[in-house]
């Protein structure tokens, strides 16, 4: 029973990941149709994260009242929703208007499938959750290539992924008594001591923590949304071989967390953490190299794989650093930091594109890359102090 819903969750995961990367794959045709600057890309991503802060945050008391099974199968008609308001829409505002409940539902998928993974399942199930998100991620640029190629136009691609999306609900409605059972037999759920925020912030080391979330958050997404625009205007592809060559940073991570399951049966969260950015140096510094685009293509699959470790092993190194008894109140402001992240930088870059040079993409998120490498030695420095008392 609890390898079928696992499958399950995983398929569901799928589904959380392939909307993600439809915007940044459409955005260089997108924006000329509708008539907006090329920045308001990040209004829309800015207003999906809003709801997927929204419901990241009730999360908890939706579970309180329903299922785990029916609120993802809610959230993701949500974004079912959402993604089919994207394919009927041809004006700015109502892609602002269809990206709420596209948010809301994103962020119910998330926490409650996170939260799921980690209470039912041993440790190695959370690299490979992320990989299945890196499947759904690095299928919707072709999807949204063909669309453009054989449909003529980026919103067939929305209206693909729409109906899988549908589809994915159905299964996950019909699967609720599986999700009910599995529940009454796992017995491992234990309660968690309630922190006021002062408390969190006053553990140490929980600070360089968050911002090591969000360091990271801002630049995995800063790298997918402008990764095709920044081909197309940096080295002149076209926008549809644009789209589907951004999905090679998708296939990094997919790659990555896929084989990340398996070495972290045998590395600690901390020796991952370290090697996937020094992975990470590697490929924005291929980003660096001014004289083929091949080596931009290189460097963001290279970007992908570094990035791949390091989200699900900051979650799972959580109560081993801070303690069982805090992790839950810890992973709950690392999410807020990380959706912050979402927020507030890949908008950040588009104004820095429109009215500078796109061509500082590899230098921004350089910048991110230097504050990971100090939050996380701040993180372990307090982690070995601890250990050592």
């Amino acid at each position: 029973m609890g390898s079928l819903l696992l499958v399950l969750i995983y398929v569901c995961f799928i589904s959380l990941g392939l909307p993600d990367s439809l915007l940044g794959s459409a955005w260089p045709v997108l924006h000329s149709q509708i008539s907006v600057p090329l920045s308001y890309a990040g209004f829309i991503s800015a207003t999906i994260f809003i709801g997927t802060i929204i419901s990241s945050l009730f999360s908890g008391k939706l579970l309180s009242k329903f299922s785990a099974g029916k609120v993802t199968a809610v959230s993701i008609v949500l974004t079912s929703f959402g993604l089919f308001g994207f394919s009927i829409s041809h004006s700015f505002w109502m892609l602002i208007l269809f990206a709420v409940p596209y948010g809301l539902g994103a962020g119910g998928v998330d926490a409650i499938l996170n939260n799921y993974v980690a209470l039912h399942y041993k440790a190695q199930h959370m690299s490979w959750l992320h990989c299945m998100w890196g499947v759904g991620a690095a299928i919707s640029p072709y999807i949204m290539s063909y669309s453009l190629i054989r449909l003529e136009s980026w919103n067939y691609g929305y209206l693909i992924v729409s109906i899988i999306q549908a589809v994915i609900s159905v299964i996950v409605f019909i699967s609720i008594p599986v999700w009910k059972k599995q529940a009454a037999e796992d017995c491992s759920e234990t309660s968690a001591k309630p922190l006021s925020f002062k408390e969190i912030f006053s553990v140490k080391g929980a600070v360089a923590c968050f911002f090591l979330f969000f360091s990271y958050c801002s630049m995995e997404l800063t790298a997918s949304l402008w990764a095709s625009s920044y081909l197309v205007q940096k080295w002149s592809f076209s926008p549809e071989a644009a789209a589907g060559y951004a999905s090679m940073f998708y296939l990094g991570i997919t790659l990555g967390r896929f084989a990340n399951g398996f070495l972290a049966m045998k590395l600690s969260d901390h020796t991952l953490i370290r090697a996937g950015l020094s992975i990470i140096t590697l490929g924005i510094a291929c980003l660096f190299v001014p004289t083929s685009s091949v080596f931009a293509l290189i460097g963001f699959c290279v970007i992908g794989l570094g990035c791949a470790p390091v989200y699900p092993c900051i979650i799972h190194m959580t109560p081993d650093v801070f303690g069982a008894e805090r992790s839950l109140a810890m992973i709950g402001v690392q999410m807020a930091f990380a959706y912050t992240g979402f927020l507030l930088m890949p908008p950040l870059f588009g104004v820095i594109a429109q009215y500078i040079s796109i061509s500082l993409l590899p230098a921004y998120l350089a910048v991110f890359l230097v504050l990971m490498v100090i939050t996380h030695t701040l993180v372990y420095k307090s982690y070995k102090a601890g250990r050592s008392k």
